[in-house]
């Protein structure tokens, strides 16, 4: 899977590169303005509170909502045997491919709801959480988008899905809500 999204960002990025004006890290007119110094800044910090509010939300939402639980079961097989080498592989590579396709090539091209919209309907899945996760996706897609477009870079949008990833994939791998008795009792 890692090879997969390595080849994703090889492949993004020379397409980007290829079809646009400029770097697929950076946003070709962004909405505010900054130096991009300070826009490099702005994006990390906006990626790394996004971050931290989503990774917030996935343990809130699991420890409350049975839709929540169930979508967890539903992924935790993908990270159920992963090593934390692997896990950090994985969300680096991950967040990279997807970062340089959906921000870095498509956001200019398409906009942040066009590329936000493909970015969660890509994210489909099998089972009865599809459309939990699909619209999971979407709304953090394009929250991703706006950071981009906002600030001219794509750093926090690349901080936010590799912290996410990462620390959610331990979650899953480590945390089995079905054996949680608190949790059954709700």
């Amino acid at each position: 899977m890692a090879a997969g999204y390595a080849l994703l960002a090889c492949l993004a990025t020379a397409l980007a590169l290829a079809l646009r004006d400029g770097a697929p890290w950076m946003y070709p007119d962004p909405w505010l303005g900054l130096t991009p110094l300070v826009g490099t800044l702005a994006s990390a910090l906006s990626g790394i509170i996004l971050a931290t509010i989503l990774v917030a939300t996935t343990r809130f939402a699991v420890g409350r909502f049975a839709w929540a639980r169930r979508l967890h079961g539903e992924l935790r097989p993908v990270a159920k045997d992963l090593s934390v080498g692997q896990i950090l592989i994985l969300a680096g590579l991950s967040s990279l491919g997807e970062e340089i396709l959906f921000r870095g090539l498509l956001t200019p091209v398409i906009g942040v709801l066009g590329s936000g919209v493909l970015f969660g309907l890509l994210h489909q899945m099998r089972g009865p959480s599809r459309w939990v996760w699909t619209t999971w996706a979407t709304a953090v897609g394009l929250i991703l988008g706006a950071i981009f477009a906002a600030t001219g870079s794509l750093l926090g949008p690349l901080l936010a899905h590799a912290i996410v990833n990462a620390v959610n994939l331990g979650y899953l791998r480590d945390h089995d809500p079905g054996n949680d008795p608190e949790q059954n009792l709700a």
